[in-house]
């Protein structure tokens, strides 16, 4: 059974527009907590565009359930992981002019530049998950790196329909077997909602969905508990 992740992000983008204190952030994941969330997901990224470093180090200190900290795997990340400790790092692509990340990481490309960066959070006790696209060679290539963890990207099974949504699925379903069978744990997010999210949270061995704006976005109607126990609902009821 999937466990939820909850992205605090958009949180931090509303603050962050009027450059203010609040909504805090850090109290909101103590709202996801409190309706059933297993861990709480923040990305650090390098221009501080929503969640600041003061979120993270105080979120690492408060919160009572898991933190995911995603960065890009840059030498001034890593050194703030490896202050910060969180319960594992998700090293994600990263660029300026996108409004979120479009993409999974290239493996191959970075092959030896990761090994390195894997290596040295495993230094500091930090498991380590790769934000990856739904692809064999990506995963073979997630194990030969190091990675303890993958994410697998849904941005695509989220934005089509039918029977294309269909081989999308079937390919995410693949692609989850294959990284159980090297021994990786399968993560799953981006664009899943509440309309999505079932077929995702049923795959075999599915270890949990990391959601964020579709739950935000949702608790601006009905307040974030709410919003997360109905998130929770759906994929633990399988």
């Amino acid at each position: 059974m999937a466990t939820l992740g909850v992205n605090i992000d958009h949180i931090a983008n509303v603050r962050q527009a009027r450059k203010t204190v609040e909504p805090d952030p850090v109290q909101f994941a103590f709202l996801a907590e409190l309706g059933g969330a297993d861990s709480i997901t923040v990305h650090l990224r390098e221009d501080r565009r929503h969640i600041q470093d003061r979120d993270v180090f105080l979120l690492k200190e408060t919160i009572k359930t898991k933190l995911n900290l995603e960065i890009a795997a840059t030498d001034e990340m890593l050194e703030i992981a490896k202050k910060i400790l969180p319960d594992y790092v998700t090293l994600v692509p990263e660029k300026r002019e996108e409004v979120t990340t479009e993409g999974g990481l290239d493996l191959k490309s970075n092959l030896q530049y990761l090994k390195k960066a894997v290596g040295n959070l495993k230094d500091s006790n930090i498991e380590v998950s790769a934000f990856i696209d739904p692809l064999g060679e990506q995963i073979n290539y997630s194990k030969e790196i190091g990675f303890d963890f993958i994410e697998l990207h849904t941005g695509k099974y989220a934005e089509l329909s039918g029977s294309e949504q269909y081989k999308e699925l079937q390919r995410i379903i693949e692609s989850t077997h294959l990284a159980n069978d090297l021994g990786l744990v399968v993560n799953a997010g981006h664009g899943l909602n509440y309309n999505n999210v079932k077929k995702i949270a049923s795959i075999n061995n599915m270890n949990e969905l990391n959601i964020g704006h579709s739950i935000v976005a949702r608790a601006l109607a009905i307040g974030l508990e709410k919003s997360v126990r109905e998130m929770k609902s759906l994929i633990t009821s399988n």
